[in-house]
Parts: structure tokens; sequence; C-alpha cells
């Protein structure tokens, strides 16, 4: 027998069970429910051949083409969807909760499967669910200041020490400028961002604090949801003044190791903001080997840029911590001290 759920239920009790999306691989890549299998009812061309029968002759027609499709691969059904779920319970979707999903999660109670679940509104009911959870007015503690601060490092100690912590860079695969891409691993699609980003929010405790890092809307190729960016720049700031020397040092030691053309196409990107003299001058230091004249020349047009964001801020909800240096640990434990007096 099959039972569906809502999305609500599904997360309130059955989200630690397998979940199957049956989906075509078009769709999953896109954006997909985080920890979902794809076990796709039909492949992007199948999908695409009856959606065109679907469209030119009728529904009758696609349903009776679906069939010859998949008849040839139920057997495959069975045994990759046995090879997720041992214990053959299992939660199916596809995009809606209409025949994809029903079809397939019959074809698996027909099987031997002994509890097998849709999700009401398939993907569609999950998306919805996903982004209006970035509604809800969060305890947010918001670290920022300026590039080379080393705001990612204080978030794992952060973390490390109990604290509730949302990385959106780590979630992005990207570090938020020009150079951010660098020895990242390919970013996922905004769709897939934001799905995950629901996920590391779904751990958490929404009525204790969440720390994260001051971001621009925009972290390489993807998006912060527009609700939750909102909420980030309209709440308290968490300021980290750091000397510029700091975080050049830093900064020159986690990009020294790079390839020289990496790190000159960075430059490029940021041609029209920094201007063709600097850009000149930061390539040809970089050709000698001059690291930290390059650093610096693009530390002062990213601290400028940082500081026409602060000032968009009300200045009354910028809470300055003054801090030596880089370490993390010592950050750390200087920004905790100073948060039970201020947030």
């Amino acid at each position: 027998m099959v039972k569906q759920l809502t999305i609500d239920e599904y997360f309130n009790g059955y989200a630690n069970l397998p979940l199957i999306d049956v989906r075509s691989p078009g769709e999953y890549q896109k954006g997909h429910i985080p920890g979902a299998h794809s076990i796709p009812l039909f492949t992007n061309d199948e999908r695409a051949e009856i959606g065109t029968i679907y469209v030119h002759q009728s529904r009758e027609k696609a349903i009776e083409r679906g069939y010859q499709l998949v008849n040839p691969k139920l057997q495959h059904y069975i045994n990759r969807s046995a090879a997720i779920a041992a214990d053959k319970r299992v939660v199916v979707h596809c995009w809606r909760g209409g025949m994809r999903s029903a079809s397939f999660a019959q074809h698996l109670a027909d099987n031997d499967f002994r509890e097998v679940y849709t999700i009401k509104g398939g993907y569609k009911a999950f998306r919805n669910h996903a982004l209006k959870t970035f509604d809800h007015p969060f305890r947010l503690n918001v670290l920022g200041g300026y590039t080379g601060s080393g705001k990612t490092e204080i978030l794992k100690v952060l973390q490390a020490k109990g604290e509730q912590v949302i990385d959106l860079e780590k979630l992005a695969n990207h570090k938020g400028s020009a150079f951010g891409g660098i020895g990242q691993q390919e970013q996922p699609t905004v769709e897939q961002f934001e799905n995950n980003l629901f996920e590391a929010f779904r751990q958490l405790d929404f009525n204790k604090p969440i720390w994260l890092e001051d971001e621009s809307h925009n972290i390489g190729r993807v998006q912060i949801p527009i609700n939750l960016f909102r909420q980030i720049r309209s709440l308290p700031l968490l300021f980290l003044d750091i000397p510029v020397e700091e975080r050049t040092n830093k900064l020159v030691a986690e990009y020294g190791q790079c390839k020289t053309d990496e790190l000159a196409g960075a430059i490029q990107r940021i041609h029209k903001r920094l201007g063709g003299l600097a850009v000149k001058t930061a390539l040809q230091s970089l050709e000698a080997g001059d690291l930290n004249e390059v650093t610096r020349i693009a530390l002062f047009y990213y601290d400028k840029a940082y500081q026409k964001g602060m000032n968009a801020r009300d200045r009354a909800t910028v809470i300055t911590i003054a801090l030596e240096s880089t370490n993390a640990e010592v950050n750390a434990a200087k920004i905790l001290q100073k948060t039970t007096h201020h947030v």
C-alpha cells in the first residue's frame, strides 16, 4: 500500500527514510531535495518525447508511450530501489506528486516493499516549503569585516565550541570575491544552493542564535534568498577591525600556492573597478612574484567596496571589535565575550 505525505509530515517524521527522486536527470541536476537518490523514470530525451506527444497528440497517447518506455526498466527500478532502501521502507517523489511518483511507488509496493510513501505536491511542494523557511525571523549573529579577516575560520571555531553556524561560502563553493572561485569545486545551481541552505537551517534550533558571515547578495553565481539577505543587512553587524598588514599576510599565505594564470584572471575580472593602472601594476607584481603588492592593490579596492556597503547600514547597529591578528581561536573567544554584552 502507498501512503501520501504532506511536505510537513515528511520532514516531521519520515525524512530519515531513503528518498527517491524519479524525475529526469536534467530536472534533478537543476535542483533536488538534499540527500535524494536519483532513479529517473525517464531519460531527458524520453521525457521530451512524451511531452511532445502530450502537446501534439493527446494525454492518452503520451501515457501509452510512457508505459512502453518504462516496461523494459521495471526490474532495474526494483534493483536500484532495494540497493538504496535495504529494509524496503522508502519515500518517492516527482515534480508535482503526479503519475511518475505514483506509478513508481505502486510498482515498489507491488514488489514487496513494506512501506512506500509519496510526497503530496512533489518537489514543487518542497521548494515552496524551503523558500518559505527563509521568511522566518532568525536570531542571526552577523560577522563582518574586510577581506582577509578570517571570518570563515572564526565560524569554524565557533561551531567547534557548540555554536550554531551557517557557512554560506562553503555551501556556495565560493569565497565571494573575484578570487573566490579559485581552488573551489564547481558551484551548485542557484536552486540547489537554496535547497542546501534550507537543509543547513533545518538542522538548527531557530530559537537559538545562528552565526553567519556578512555577504553580498551574490556569492559567485548563486544568490542568497532575498528575504534572508534582507535580514542579514538589517540586523546588527559585528565588524572585525583587523590591521591591513595582518590581513595581507593571511591572504598571501592562502593564495600563494595558486596558479599565476588563475590569479591573473581574477585581477582581470575586476579590471573596470580597479582601473587600468592598478591592474597593470598588479599583473606586473604577480609576474615578479610580489604577492604582497598584488594583495595590497586588491585590498585597496575591496576595502573601499566593503566600506560602501557598511555606509548603507544604520551605523548604530555596527559593533566594532578591534582585533590584533587573524588568529581564529583568539578572535572567536573575544567575539563571544563581546556578544554577551551587546547581542
